[in-house]
């Protein structure tokens, strides 16, 4: 069984309007032309049953003692003074005598002809239809096949007959169809009118909303994560007092309450971005002044207890660790102030090459494998930070995964772009992790290795996203217990033959 296609809804507000109000124009079109028709209808029956009542019976009744010519009809010069002159009698006026069910007599007065047609040939039908008419003397509607509707009064006779007498209902039915044509051809082009120009007049009227819209559709392709935005202009505002102009006013409020918010939060931003900067800056050489005066003291000659060379190489490690907690968050706090790079063709497939021959001299009870492709891949970028890139994403997959777990690095270009993956096979990701998994300072509470050490401050994968943006690039995670992957994909630069 097919399914029932549905009609085609309006999906905008204006042909919604448009069509709400075509569709009550017809409806009251409808209900006024169906009762002028049912009006008209009635006043032109009852017209005719007026007819009906003044004729009376002296047609059916003159049938009787009628005195029928060779060609079937009543002679002109008999003008039935005993019961009534058919002469004037109307055009159509059907006469009849029925003796028990049977038609026994029957005229017909014809156009143009004021003598009595005796012989109206009636059917079987036709007669059953004229017998069952019920002699009570009010009009009833008779559909006789050789002579079309009709109105008929019938009357019970004096020899226990019945006299039936009508006129035709074609005037009535002929008015009617007038009136239902002119009707509908009237009401089709108030239709096609209204539509049109009540297209045009919603339009009108629906304009600041459409403005409003438009406006509301420019600030949604606003990037307002982060950074500083400029809304576009405020939509017109019209009429306060109608729903449009209340709608706008509404809206326009609301543009300045996020744009204040905006304002506010990017100035908070910049305030962060430079506490960070300085702070990290400014870090830098005390923390490389603990570190030498700690390995310093570890050169000393002397004797020194075992706890204080203890302490000692804690310091330095210590130190060494904040140091590179501190770079990593300058280097952040100059991405996000937009420092550029260098831009400069990068042998992709080489770094992963060297990046992977650290990672297996750093982690030698993993498993590491390449999947490169047979062409070298060069992109456009730094060389530097891309290296750190790859190093970020093999040392997490080396600290954060069981010994003997199998990483395998991938390279391939599709789309105008390179892919570059990290795929191991360890535990995965946990779920709560993974949609700030690239945010700072994010660490799951459970490692996925649970011998793994501490130390990470959870800046490695955040520092890989900002790269990777700087270059134009992106970088996603699929992870499920037994398949963790990093994509990073970066567009693809031209080989310099220099």
């Amino acid at each position: 069984m097919r399914p029932v296609r549905r009609l085609p809804r309006p999906r905008t507000l204006r042909a919604r309007l448009t069509f709400a109000l075509v569709i009550l124009l017809a409806v009251s079109c409808a209900a006024v032309g169906l009762a002028a028709v049912v009006e008209l209808n009635g006043f032109l029956t009852q017209r005719l049953d007026e007819q009906l009542t003044q004729v009376g019976t002296r047609f059916p009744e003159s049938l009787e003692h009628q005195v029928l010519g060779q060609d079937g009809r009543v002679p002109d010069d008999h003008d039935g003074d005993e019961h009534g002159d058919t002469r004037r009698l109307a055009t159509g006026t059907f006469g009849a005598r029925l003796l028990n069910g049977q038609v026994t007599n029957k005229g017909l007065i014809r156009s143009g002809d004021p003598s009595a047609d005796l012989g109206v040939d009636l059917t079987a039908r036709d007669q059953k239809r004229l017998a069952a008419v019920p002699a009570d003397g009010r009009p009833h509607t008779v559909e006789l096949s050789a002579l079309d509707d009709y109105r008929v009064v019938a009357t019970p006779g004096r020899d226990g007959d019945v006299l039936v007498v009508g006129l035709p209902l074609e005037p009535v039915q002929a008015a009617v169809h007038r009136l239902e044509l002119v009707a509908g051809i009237v009401f089709g082009l108030a239709l096609v009118a209204t539509g049109v120009a009540g297209a045009f007049w919603v339009r009108w009227s629906l304009r600041p909303l459409s403005r409003v819209a438009a406006t509301a559709t420019r600030v949604s392709e606003l990037p307002l994560a982060s950074g500083e935005v400029a809304l576009p202009p405020r939509a017109p505002d019209p009429d306060s007092r109608s729903e449009v102009g209340r709608v706008a006013a509404a809206f326009n409020r609301m543009l300045g309450h996020v744009e204040d918010a905006l304002t506010k939060r990017h100035a908070s931003e910049e305030r962060l971005r430079r506490f960070a900067a300085d702070a990290s800056h400014e870090l830098r050489t005390p923390v490389a002044s603990v570190r030498g005066h700690a390995e310093l003291a570890l050169l000393h000659p002397g004797p020194v207890p075992p706890e204080v060379t203890r302490a000692l190489e804690r310091i330095a490690a210590e130190s060494s660790r904040m140091g590179e907690m501190v770079d990593d968050l300058l280097l952040l706090a100059r991405l996000d102030a937009g420092r550029p790079l260098e831009r400069r063709p990068v042998d992709l497939t080489h770094l992963v090459l060297d990046a992977v021959t650290d990672a297996r001299a750093t982690g030698p009870d993993h498993r590491w494998t390449l999947d490169l492709p047979e062409e070298p891949v060069t992109v456009t970028g730094d060389t530097h930070r891309l290296q750190q890139v790859l190093a970020n994403l093999l040392a997490n997959a080396r600290v954060h995964t069981p010994v003997g777990t199998k990483v395998t690095v991938t390279l391939e270009t599709e789309d105008g772009s390179a892919h570059l993956s990290v795929h191991d096979d360890g535990p995965g990701v946990p779920e709560e992790v993974q949609p700030g998994v690239f945010e700072r300072f994010t660490r799951a509470e459970h490692r996925r290795r649970q011998d793994a050490p501490g130390g990470g401050a959870g800046l490695g994968l955040s520092i890989v996203a900002a790269v990777v943006e700087a270059h134009g690039g992106s970088v996603g995670l699929e992870s499920r217990p037994g398949a963790t992957t990093f994509t990073v994909r970066l567009p693809l630069g031209e080989v310099s033959n220099a």
